[in-house]
């Protein structure tokens, strides 16, 4: 057993979203990796980002999964208080798509040209839902929307993940961006279909941070640099394949993801993406957890976030979230001081008291 005689820690509350790539996070817990560089963590699901967001700036939680784009809009107050706020790594790339309602495809709909179609017809106006105004969801749908011409008869409203497939169901959406495995579900429940995933219209995007308040990340040093260590060695193990059914399992149950396997295991297996309507076509890279370099916070990911805010009006005065700043919010030196950690306890000790298992990486 492992012995522990140091002074009891402080217990961090770390936020998530029910998501397929909240798997880090998770797996970062139920693997014993927390403890074994020394932390005590407290996993909080919350039910969407601007509910995340504002437990981090008013610090009901220490850290947080958030989309990339919420650490620019609380460092430079857009749609909240300002807060300074940072990320020392990324926890993803991809892992979303946009899925159209099933009654879009009965009457023709099946890619962009035909939905402008359809819209210009102007029978009535259409509904698209994304996660958070600063979300790559909302670039990435604004950008597909206005690469196909779509620029009239639509507006996009914000809905909280797991409530995008409900709302197609009921009609009250016509399309949504949105990480798995909502897209999966309304497949499999034959609501809706998917027209693109993200890895094909921006391949290689940032998506998802740890997310933290930049008090935290210096007054709270070792334990930053403590849970970014250990989520980086997570994500290393939700990138196997192997390893993908024991994640299916474990998000799948209640007080995480909630979702069926079935519709985890689409985008998170190599069997192939299922798109809808007898598409199924290999995804390999949906969900990207740490291969080529994924972790780092660069200069290039921050970037591109802030130039597709910008392009896409969400952000319409550059100087609100200047380019300039990205490096002090996007933080790779901590990001690199973190990895060189190495865990304060054997992890198969660890494991072996948190699991009642020896079970290997």
């Amino acid at each position: 057993m492992l012995q522990n005689t140091q002074t009891p820690r402080e217990t961090l509350k770390v936020g998530f979203v029910a998501l397929a790539d909240c798997a880090p996070l998770v797996m970062a817990q139920e693997l014993g990796l927390f403890a074994a560089h020394g932390l005590d963590v407290e996993l909080h699901r919350e039910i969407g980002w601007a509910t995340m967001r504002d437990k981090i700036i008013y610090g009901e939680l220490h850290a947080a999964q958030a989309p990339a784009g919420l650490v620019v809009s609380a460092n430079c107050g857009l749609g909240c208080i300002q807060a300074d706020c940072l990320t020392g790594l990324v926890l993803n790339l991809h892992g979303n798509a946009i899925t159209l309602s099933s009654e879009l495809w009965k009457v023709g709909v099946r890619d962009g040209p035909s939905l402008r179609t359809e819209i210009e017809r102007g029978k009535r106006h259409y509904t698209f839902g994304v996660v958070h105004p600063f979300s790559s969801h909302n670039i990435l749908l604004r950008n597909w929307l206005r690469a196909n011409r779509i620029v009239s008869n639509v507006r996009i409203v914000v809905v909280p993940p797991a409530q995008m497939h409900a709302n197609i169901k009921a009609g009250n959406l016509d399309g949504y961006c949105v990480g798995e495995p909502w897209n999966s579900v309304a497949v499999l429940s034959k609501a809706g279909w998917c027209v693109a995933t993200s890895a094909e219209l921006a391949p290689g995007h940032i998506e998802k941070v740890l997310m933290v308040r930049r008090e935290f990340a210096e007054t709270s040093r070792d334990s930053h640099l403590a849970l970014i260590a250990a989520l980086a060695e997570a994500c290393r193990y939700c990138d196997e394949l192997q390893n993908r059914n024991a994640i299916v399992d474990i998000l799948s149950r209640r007080e995480f993801v909630g979702a069926s396997r079935e519709s985890l295991r689409l985008s998170l297996s190599a069997d192939g993406f299922n798109f809808g309507n007898g598409r199924i076509e290999p995804e390999p890279d949906f969900h990207i957890f740490a291969n080529g370099n994924a972790n780092e916070p660069t200069l290039e990911r921050a970037q591109w976030l802030i130039r597709g805010l910008h392009a896409t009006g969400i952000v319409s005065d550059p100087a609100s979230a200047p380019l300039a700043k990205a490096a002090e919010w996007f933080r790779r030196d901590i990001f690199k001081q973190a990895l060189n950690r190495a865990p304060k306890y054997p992890v198969e000790a660890v494991r072996e008291t948190v699991l009642g298992t020896a079970a290997k990486l």
